[in-house]
């Protein structure tokens, strides 16, 4: 009877535990979506800024009518292209899109329709370190692990 106290009690740590750790999908600008937005690159930064981003997350470009994605470097960013060498990949054209973030890089995204990006559409994505994300993602994990090993203990012994 303990044995299979422990098993379910086993099962519900490593579920709360590998819990911590999912992975979360963002839609880039959230209703808005990947437009020309109408108050210029503000919206996006917001909308950057308030996210925690860690390795493994989603993001997604959504659009509808004339736009793409492409992911470049920070020249790139900064002056609003995608030629040669400041191109990473290949424009996206079909919506949605979806980006796996896979280091804690920064990434940076624009639209290559002509005036777009200057007008605004453009995002950088900062990833969270993982030392940053850790604590936050596990503190319940922890307190449950003691919690439970605590009580698996308890049952084998007594």
């Amino acid at each position: 009877m303990a044995n299979i106290k422990s098993l379910v009690l086993f099962g519900w740590l490593a579920a709360a535990v590998l819990s911590g750790y999912a992975a979360d999908t963002y839609t880039v600008g959230d209703d808005l979506g990947w437009t020309r937005p109408p108050l210029g690159e503000v919206a996006y930064q917001t909308w950057a800024r308030v996210k925690d981003f860690d390795v493994g997350d989603t993001i997604t470009f959504s659009w509808s009518g004339t736009h793409n994605v492409a992911q470049v470097t920070k020249e790139g960013y900064d002056n609003c292209n995608a030629t040669g060498n400041l191109l990473i990949g290949q424009v996206q054209t079909v919506s949605p899109y979806n980006f796996l973030i896979n280091s804690t890089d920064p990434y940076y995204f624009i639209c290559t329709v002509p005036e777009h990006c200057t007008n605004g559409q453009k995002v950088t994505v900062q990833v969270r370190s993982w030392s940053a994300a850790a604590p936050s993602a596990s503190f319940s994990s922890v307190f449950f692990a003691i919690a439970a090993s605590t009580f698996i203990f308890a049952s084998l012994f007594y």
